[in-house]
């Protein structure tokens, strides 16, 4: 081989492994410190809606009837009620190394993860730096997962975009659940 062939294997073996050596930093840090958590953008208020008219009957008529709704079984209107800043007060930790811990809700949003920097701070190999976010979006209570490596689990099943949270319904992150409750 020519010492110019030579030379040219030597510098592209070393631009590599300066690749690999940042890659390897680049890992080391975000498994360390996470990704920087995105903040959403509040939903609209809902406009209300316009008045109707009340009209009386004319005297002697019957009073019209009033159409009623009843949801079919298996409708998200006739299971357990959404939790909403107005009926949940608490998040309740009911099992994982904190289990009968309880945190007063507000209305700010809580972070959830390992990193001390979190709202709620869960320290297993399960969870991430920043794993999940519980939020206010309208009045309601929305879980969200923020690209987790084990994922975040709402009554079983994966969270893959927010999802509204129902009363007394478990979430799980690695090895804690919890459940908003009253």
């Amino acid at each position: 081989m020519s010492e110019l062939t030579l030379l040219i294997l030597q510098l592209a073996f070393l631009a590599l492994l300066w690749i690999f050596v940042f890659v390897i930093v680049y890992a080391m840090r975000s498994d360390l410190f996470g990704a920087r958590v995105r903040r959403m953008k509040e939903a609209p208020a809902a406009a209300a809606p316009a008045p109707t008219p009340v009209t009386t009957p004319p005297s002697g008529a019957p009073a019209p009837k009033v159409p009623t709704f009843v949801p079919a079984p298996g409708t998200e209107l006739s299971g357990p009620p959404r939790a909403t800043t107005s009926n949940a007060g608490r998040l309740v930790i009911t099992s994982g190394p904190k289990s009968g811990a309880e945190i007063p809700l507000g209305t700010e949003p809580l972070t959830i993860g390992r990193s001390s920097d979190s709202s709620v701070v869960i320290r297993d190999d399960y969870t991430s730096t920043h794993h999940a976010r519980l939020m206010v979006w309208g009045e309601e209570w929305v879980v969200q997962d923020l690209d987790s490596t084990n994922g975040t689990f709402l009554d079983g099943q994966r969270v893959t975009s927010p999802l509204h949270v129902t009363l007394n319904t478990p979430i799980r992150i690695g090895a804690t659940t919890f459940e908003l409750r009253r």
